[in-house]
């Protein structure tokens, strides 16, 4: 696993201002004192418009960040029992969630977010990803009926440079042993939304668990290995999304777990 700013639109002094008038109204406006006073009264207007107009756009910027917050309410909706999409998911259920996280993107509050690695450190649990465990892959991991996995997890480092993924399974059968992957790897920043990866180390734990995926360790950690890119497509105070190099979409949530 590796997972804009919306400008008011400017008043222009047209807007503020009142209609030039003509030449003959030019003159009779110098000559009329009335005719001042009234110029006047009616630029007031046009001022006072001018502050209506203001305060639809600021109304109008807070309606598009509830709209981010409805296109969660949604994406969150889709999410619901495909078991974060790792299994595989029908053609229409995976486009109608890419378009909500293009939606959701679109509205990234941190465009350039490897200058603000704050708001990406921490713990986070993945909820869906593109990532696929489908037909002999998932039989040679045992993952149709003697091995569950759990919850996939990623914590994030940035005073070292460093990420953790941890993948939690359950093997039954063998008095419901719990145990996990676990891959460090480190990351630079390449651009203002990306950083590269690399692979350091990786540990299956206990080792009964590590046992049994021994003969197929190469499969599992090939499918996991987050070495590559990540591009950091939305973030926010809660949620997650990231596009990598092999074309994989991340979406993740921040956890309340401090650490892994």
């Amino acid at each position: 696993m590796a997972t804009k700013l919306l400008m008011k639109p400017q008043i222009t002094v047209s807007q503020l201002s009142p209609p030039l008038p003509n030449t003959t109204e030019m003159i009779r406006s110098s000559l009329s004192a009335t005719n001042i006073i009234n110029s006047t009264r009616n630029f007031n207007k046009m001022s006072r418009f001018g502050q209506r107009t203001i305060c639809a756009a600021e109304q109008q910027h807070v309606e598009v960040s509830q709209s981010a917050s409805q296109i969660k309410i949604q994406l969150y909706d889709a999410l619901q029992g495909i078991n974060r999409g790792i299994f595989g998911v029908s053609s229409d259920k995976k486009s109608e969630i890419e378009e909500l996280v293009k939606q959701l993107e679109s509205q990234n509050p941190i465009p350039e977010p490897t200058l603000s690695l704050d708001k990406v450190a921490g713990s986070w649990r993945l909820i869906y990803s593109t990532i696929s465990i489908l037909g002999s892959k998932r039989t040679k991991l045992g993952l149709r009926d003697f091995i569950t996995l759990g919850d996939l997890y990623q914590n994030i480092d940035i005073s070292e440079g460093k990420a953790v993924n941890v993948i939690k399974f359950n093997a039954r059968g063998l008095s419901l042993l719990n145990g996990e992957l676990r891959i460090e790897a480190s990351f630079k920043i390449a651009s203002k939304s990306r950083v590269d990866i690399f692979y350091n180390n990786s540990a299956i734990t206990p080792d009964q668990l590590m046992n049994v995926f021994k003969k197929n360790y190469d499969l599992l950690l090939g499918i996991f290995n987050p070495e590559g890119w990540l591009e950091i497509t939305y973030v926010d105070e809660n949620s997650r999304i990231g596009r990598d190099d092999k074309g994989n979409i991340f979406v993740l949530e921040r956890s309340q777990k401090d650490k892994l």
